[in-house]
């Protein structure tokens, strides 16, 4: 196509009102996001129950806690299926169409968290070996939903409010999280009115009862009801127009979807795709050195500003309660049966989700339009590390009680600014900015580079805060450098972060096809068109 110019089908998504569809389209991939935050957090509420039930040590008459490599097991092997689920479905979204590998990453997700609460074995290592092979799994699926969602709704949305679309879905993770604090709340509440147990001092061995098993299988299981509830619906989208049209090159179907949907007539320009089909200069591959010329350090920017962010991002929230036991906002495990400490947890995680994490998500949603993705990731990097070593470098002062309300508020603005910031900008801007063909790879080998810095995260934080524990100590366990360091260690992350930001184009306002430069023909000498809007920002 000449430049500037654009297929109709494609330009009525651009220039649509929003539509029902659209809050459709959100809450459909949104709830998939729903599913994923749930259960990847809600087994960081489990960890300290599992180790109570499963690990009491009757020697030292301490409360039961998972060994470190248990621990990161249970709760990175998650991590580690989500990363080659991003690599996998990303690319299979490319080949095989966004809709044909859609309900397959859902059906894996909910069969997979019914599995993961029905985990058995004869001892505890069987128990937890069981749940880790189920959570791989898991952990499979709900990869494959970064790139199928973000890809499916930037191609979904129109110009002008795409980037609060695309954010809009991501945004249900902050529900996920907070719904696995809420249900956690319910469940224990329950089972500790139905079966109590006496206090730890009372009686160590019965500080737990045997229905406490109970309690992470069910908030384990609940993780399959929203996804659920939305195969359904999602089976009945149609494939996105830009992949029918530019991908699988059938103009004639694209304009028949998408005339359906927006309820308008579409010409389905037969024509004009045909010569798209014959046109080799926007046909170059991942690995060719046209793709490094024209996205090579966008592609370098996407996937390190992710890996930076998850770092920090799955610290914060997988160890949240190590941090909040250190300053002494939760109680020492031997004051509490395990079903308070699971309450007293699992409060934290609601208050801090509600009134920080949440918000956060939904500014994004609400200013990503007027201000652009740049200016939101760098806000948000930046006051995390203004507010990581305003945590670090006087923790001393923080651990003292009449300052521990502090500590949550600083502690809590962290969240805030990481989603009103690069946790939402980083799943956003790779859906944009990348060819239609290319465009789920891309953004699921940014995605993958990103559970690379929650696995880095998870495995690393596990050892690294852990503080001198006496508990932990007696029963032979590595302590690490402790917490100050860590804040220390992710301060310093975050900055990097911020510098890699420059890297990453402002999509405001651009179509995907202005942006990806598949609106350009060749120039006559056989060189690719250059585009203002592939640059990157200036520093």
């Amino acid at each position: 196509m000449p430049r500037g110019q654009q297929l109709e089908v494609l330009n009525a998504l651009d220039v649509a009102k929003t539509q029902l569809y659209h809050f459709t389209a959100i809450v459909v991939a949104g709830m998939g996001f729903f599913t994923d935050a749930y259960d990847l957090f809600s087994i960081s509420l489990c960890t300290k129950l599992l180790g109570r039930i499963y690990y009491f040590n009757e020697k030292s008459k301490k409360p039961g806690v998972l060994p470190p490599g248990a621990a990161a097991a249970v709760t990175g092997v998650a991590l580690v299926g989500t990363l080659l689920g991003q690599l996998f479905f990303g690319w299979l979204g490319d080949k095989m169409g966004r809709k044909k590998v859609y309900g397959v990453t859902l059906v894996l997700m909910v069969v997979c968290s019914l599995a993961s609460g029905l985990s058995f074995g004869h001892s505890a290592k069987g128990v937890i070996a069981t749940l880790c092979f189920f959570r791989f799994w898991l952990g499979f699926g709900i990869g494959g939903d970064y790139p199928l969602s973000a890809t499916i709704m930037s191609e979904y949305a129109n110009k002008k409010t795409r980037g609060a679309f695309i954010s809009a879905v991501f945004a249900m993770q902050g529900f996920g999280i907070l719904t696995s604090g809420i249900v956690s709340l319910i469940v224990s509440v329950s089972f500790n009115h139905a079966y109590p147990a006496p206090p730890y001092e009372q009686n160590p061995a019965g500080s737990t009862v045997p229905q406490d098993d109970y309690m992470w299988r069910i908030i384990v299981m609940f993780g399959a009801v929203p996804a659920a509830l939305t195969y359904y619906w999602r089976m009945k989208m149609p494939e996105t127009a830009r992949y029918t049209a530019l991908v699988a090159r059938n103009a004639q179907q694209a304009a028949k979807d998408m005339a359906m949907v927006l309820n308008v007539e579409i010409d389905p320009e037969v024509e004009k795709v045909e010569k798209l089909t014959v046109k080799e200069s926007n046909s170059f591959g991942l690995f060719s050195r046209e793709f490094v010329r024209r996205h090579g350090l966008h592609l370098l920017g996407t996937t390190s500003t992710w890996f930076f962010l998850d770092i920090a991002f799955y610290s914060q929230n997988l160890f949240q309660k190590n941090v909040l036991s250190g300053i002494g906002w939760i109680p020492p495990a031997e004051t509490m049966s395990a079903g308070e400490e699971l309450f007293k947890i699992a409060k934290a995680q609601t208050l801090i989700a509600l009134f920080s994490t949440v918000p956060g998500y939904w500014f994004t949603v609400g200013f990503i339009d007027i201000i652009g993705r740049f200016a939101i990731q760098l806000m948000g990097f930046f006051f995390m590390t203004i507010f990581m070593f305003a945590l670090a470098i006087p923790y001393n002062h923080w651990t003292e009680k009449a300052n521990r309300i502090g500590f949550v508020i600083i502690y809590s603005l962290t969240f805030f600014f990481s989603n009103f910031g690069p946790n939402a900008t980083t799943f956003v801007v790779p859906a944009e900015i990348y060819p239609a063909r290319l465009r789920s790879t891309c953004h699921g080998i940014s995605a993958a580079a990103g559970k690379a810095g929650a696995i880095v995260g998870a495995f690393g934080f596990l050892y690294a805060s852990e503080s001198q524990d006496p508990t932990k100590v007696d029963l032979g366990y590595p302590t690490g450098i402790g917490i100050k360091n860590s804040l220390i260690i992710l301060g310093c992350v975050n900055a990097l972060g911020m510098l890699f930001t420059f890297l990453v184009p402002e999509p405001k306002g651009k179509s995907l096809e202005e942006l990806s430069g598949e609106n350009e023909d060749e120039g006559e000498d056989g060189d690719a068109p250059t585009s203002t809007s592939n640059r990157t920002v200036p520093v």
